[in-house]
């Protein structure tokens, strides 16, 4: 079995409100350290044993589903997961 962790994001291209309305939040209580935020996604999927590329899959999940392309980049790890 993997463990597959995905991390889905806004493209730097597209405003983040989310993003800046913490950013704003941060500063007004005094993290003025803070240069920006980005909001974005954490999903793990756990796949068992299969026939298909582990990578491939994960990329078909990420295009059809997981996140919007047109406006979210997507990476991802993929871990074995060791039974005890």
């Amino acid at each position: 079995m993997k463990k597959v962790k995905v991390y889905v994001t806004l493209r730097e291209s597209v405003l983040d409100p989310q993003g800046s309305a913490v950013m704003g939040s941060l500063h007004k209580m005094g993290y003025d350290e803070v240069q920006d935020v980005r909001i974005g996604k954490y999903l793990e999927l756990v796949i068992g044993d299969s026939e298909r590329d582990v990578d491939a899959l994960v990329d078909e999940l990420c295009n059809r589903m997981l996140a919007n392309t047109v406006i979210e980049d997507y990476r991802y790890e993929i871990e074995e997961v060791v039974s005890q």
